[in-house]
């Protein structure tokens, strides 16, 4: 039987003040998360204005970076629950976090190299994997430009773990929002040739992305530098510096959360594949259907964010009591909002499509198809939440390799694996590649919740 979170008779405040302390710490990472996710909302929005080859192109292009960038992502964020669990112990924290972050950074300069070299050949990599030629060759234009923000947004990542691990992301959020802004005005301009900028089309789409992101990630590192809560960490101190046993552990830690994260990034990426398979239509519908999604996974993946650094900070002091009313409060949070967005979907799913697609007689079709998919889609939203927040407790434990084996088999095994059969065999076509992802989504939330419930008898509290 699962354990209830059940509020204890005394000292109940102590789950008020922790409710507080987690909206506190979440709400900016939340709605950072969510402006990082406009901002590749921007570029579909725009891709769309171009026409339904240019979205599923893009659309393309996107989930083949984004399967990388999420698995380089695992690896640099390991930095935030060791950071967060030296915070938590008090002893030469200056001196450990600084260290902490530096060795992030240069896991994040070495992970991107090959990632650069797969992305740089887009269009034979999608031509490999049976997408259209024209398709595969105009996602290739379109990621010559992208590509190169994946190193910013790393860097920013770094960046983004040690202010959180401070427990100060604020700013995170209003450089963001900033982000968000620029790319429109910048996407516009560099797309269809406004403020006297040449028209370059789909490029200039990849090309706003890259020069946004080294804007951010400057943008944060000068606070960082400056700030008075910060300077004192000196986080740029004797960067060129080696530690190798630090950046070994960042490794080690890393690579079962880039797994993990690579597992559901990929699973989607790879649910394009298969919709490139059925039609172009398909394809643009998934990526609308999927933006949708992608902008709600932004609030409970900043609680769980919240939750790995709360978590963390009682496993530093080990107190367990602590972190768990820190896992349970971000648990319940992250739920109830996947419950209202659900049911927002389900009541408003013509509406929230034609936010990205004009209502006309082109698009018909796709909006079509992208409003059966956003059916599918609100009805994993709870596990979706689920999953994700309970990730971010169990990171907060330093516990990364079995959530690493529930995501492979429940993404790849039941996901994939269902979503293949409903869409081919059974003729289902892209509703049946929703359907099972929906199903990989629950096994992995349900095995998530498990673990977190069973942490005593594994072993996980500290002693």
């Amino acid at each position: 039987m699962l354990e209830k979170p059940a509020l204890p008779s005394v000292g109940g405040n102590l789950w008020r003040d922790e409710f507080r302390a987690t909206l506190a710490l979440a709400w900016p990472l939340i709605l950072s998360n969510l402006t990082m996710a406009l901002i590749q909302a921007t570029d579909v929005v725009l891709m769309g204005w171009l026409g339904p080859h240019e979205l599923a192109a893009s659309a393309l292009g996107l989930n083949l970076c984004m399967s990388m960038t999420i698995f380089c992502m695992g690896l640099v964020i390991a930095a935030a629950p060791m950071m967060a669990a030296d915070l938590g112990r008090r002893f030469n924290a200056v001196r450990e976090v600084r260290r902490w972050f530096r060795q992030s950074v240069w896991v994040a300069c070495v992970a991107v190299i090959p990632a650069w070299a797969v992305l740089w050949n887009t269009d034979a990599v999608l031509i490999a994997l049976g997408q259209d030629a024209a398709l595969a060759e105009t996602a290739g234009t379109f990621m010559n430009g992208y590509m190169w923000s994946m190193l910013p947004f790393l860097i920013f990542q770094s960046l983004r773990g040690f202010v959180s691990a401070l427990e100060r992301p604020g700013w995170i959020f209003a450089i963001s929002v900033g982000g968000v802004a620029l790319n429109a005005l910048l996407g516009w301009a560099l797309i269809f040739g406004h403020f006297g900028l040449p028209a370059l089309g789909i490029l200039g789409g990849g090309v706003t992305t890259t020069i946004v992101w080294w804007i951010m990630a400057i943008g944060l590192g000068l606070v960082a530098v400056r700030h008075k809560a910060f300077r004192r960490f000196h986080i740029f101190g004797h960067f060129w510096r080696s530690d190798w046993p630090r950046f070994g552990r960042i490794t080690r830690l890393g690579l079962p959360i880039a797994l993990t994260l690579w597992s559901e990034g990929a699973v989607f990426a790879a649910a394009v594949g298969l919709m490139g398979l059925i039609s172009e239509a398909s394809v643009a519908a998934h990526a609308v259907a999927l933006q949708l999604a992608a902008l709600s996974f932004m609030v409970p993946l900043g609680l769980g964010q919240a939750a790995t650094v709360r978590v963390g900070l009682g496993y530093g002091r080990k107190d367990p009591e602590a972190l768990r009313r820190a896992g349970w409060t971000a648990f319940m949070l992250g739920t109830g909002f996947m419950t209202c967005m659900a049911i927002l979907m389900w009541t408003f799913p013509h509406q929230l499509i034609e936010l990205f697609l004009a209502p006309t007689a082109a698009n018909a079709p796709v909006i079509d198809l992208a409003v059966s998919f956003l059916a599918v889609a609100a009805a994993f939203q709870i596990f979706d939440g689920a999953q994700v927040v309970g990730a971010g407790m169990l990171r907060g434990l330093q516990d990364t390799r079995w959530p690493m084996i529930f995501a492979i088999l429940g993404y790849w095994v039941v996901g994939i694996g269902a979503g293949s059969f409903f869409a081919f065999r059974l003729e289902w076509h892209g509703v049946g590649v929703w359907v099972g992802l929906a199903g990989g989504l629950a096994a992995v939330s349900l095995l998530m919740l498990w673990r977190w419930s069973w942490r005593k008898r594994l072993g996980l509290l500290p002693v």
